[in-house]
């Protein structure tokens, strides 16, 4: 009697525990549901998808309780206005570029990419591993930002153009859709920088309105036909060795989560980035024999183009770093972690890809 009585009590003290238990797991798994913009059409699926990744990431790995509602370039927010909506709080999330904010300040585009700056490899190895992401957040915390890496296209393509591009005398005149930093570099050897919504480029191209344009690579490039109209298809950007698309968080919602929900948030843009990476080595080789196929002539950049640009880029620098200090502080760091990663690489990495590309070439691979 004594024991049923002993397992009777137990039994209803288990059950006072769970009542008791259930009101702090609620505290803890509260439910959420944020908005995000991204910066991004649903055409350009690779990147725009990476949104879309994380929320059903966050969603699946909190039963629901954190949903995250997507939403593509324009439909709630111009898409180069992202970052101020996030700042503001009229949205709680976006998916966007830095460099598009350098009108705000020139510091902006190290969380990108500047010209002859660092690769994919290295982009991602100095933000997560290199102290990078955290002098970012320094940086975006006074504009009530914080952001974690969550894409990367890998090394873009150089741009099409209308006419073929040998000398840096070639470039001269020319008229380019191209912004940003890599836009005032091309000023200096003598481009004329346009900025042109993604929608008019093709019309302008056919026009002559413009002459050349940059974009992405091979598979979003096949997709907007720019081969049709300016066949000459130049290579490497040397301005997006590895551009980063950041997730952008308003500081204070972010710091708001409880942290199970801020490690879920952070995995789930690390998977993103480094599966839009992937999707992009897998879908890049296939669209450019397309694009071939379809008429696109391949054209690498000089040396002398290349080499001339760079002294540009070291100039330009050199003057934004005079005045800028978070400029500089970003624009130093980076460059310290490339000299280093460029030992590295040309020992290991770039001696291997060299030789298996020779075979390749040779049909030996």
């Amino acid at each position: 009697m004594k024991r049923r009585q002993f397992f009777k009590q137990a039994g209803v003290a288990g059950m006072g525990a769970a009542a008791l238990a259930a009101p702090a797991i609620a505290q803890e798994n509260p439910k959420i549901t944020w908005r995000l913009a991204s910066s991004f059409p649903k055409s350009l699926d690779i990147i725009f998808d990476a949104a879309t990744d994380i929320a059903e990431s966050v969603s699946k790995a909190t039963d629901g309780q954190f949903e995250i509602q997507v939403y593509a370039a324009g439909e709630i927010v111009p898409p180069l206005q992202v970052a101020d909506a996030v700042s503001a709080d009229t949205i709680e999330m976006g998916h966007t570029c830095c460099y598009y904010y350098i009108g705000k300040d020139q510091a902006f585009a190290l969380g990108t990419a500047i010209p002859f700056g660092l690769n994919a490899r290295m982009t991602n190895s100095w933000l997560t591993a290199g102290g990078g992401n955290e002098m970012i957040n320094e940086f975006l915390s006074s504009y009530k930002l914080y952001a974690l890496p969550a894409g990367n296209t890998g090394a873009q393509m150089g741009g099409w153009y209308r006419k073929e591009i040998k000398t840096i005398d070639d470039l001269k005149g020319l008229k380019m859709r191209i912004a940003g930093l890599a836009g005032e570099i091309m000023a200096k050897v003598g481009v004329t920088p346009q900025q042109i919504a993604g929608s008019d480029v093709y019309p302008a191209l056919e026009k002559g309105t413009i002459d050349a344009t940059e974009f992405v690579g091979p598979y979003d490039d096949l997709k907007l036909g720019f081969y049709k109209v300016a066949p000459f298809y130049y290579y490497p950007a040397w301005w997006e060795g590895g551009p980063t698309v950041h997730a952008f968080f308003n500081l204070d919602k972010f710091n708001g989560l409880p942290d199970t929900y801020k490690r879920i948030l952070t995995d789930a843009c690390a998977a993103a980035n480094a599966r839009m990476l992937a999707r992009y080595d897998a879908s890049n080789a296939q669209a450019l024999r397309e694009l071939v196929a379809g008429g696109a002539q391949l054209r690498a950049f000089s040396s002398d183009i290349l080499d001339t640009c760079h002294k540009a880029a070291k100039e330009t620098y050199a003057e934004i770093s005079a005045k800028n200090e978070w400029f500089k502080k970003l624009y130093d760091s980076q460059q310290a972690f490339k000299e280093n990663a460029y030992l590295w690489a040309q020992i290991a990495e770039y001696s291997f890809d060299t030789y298996q590309m020779i075979q390749q070439r040779q049909g030996t691979l």
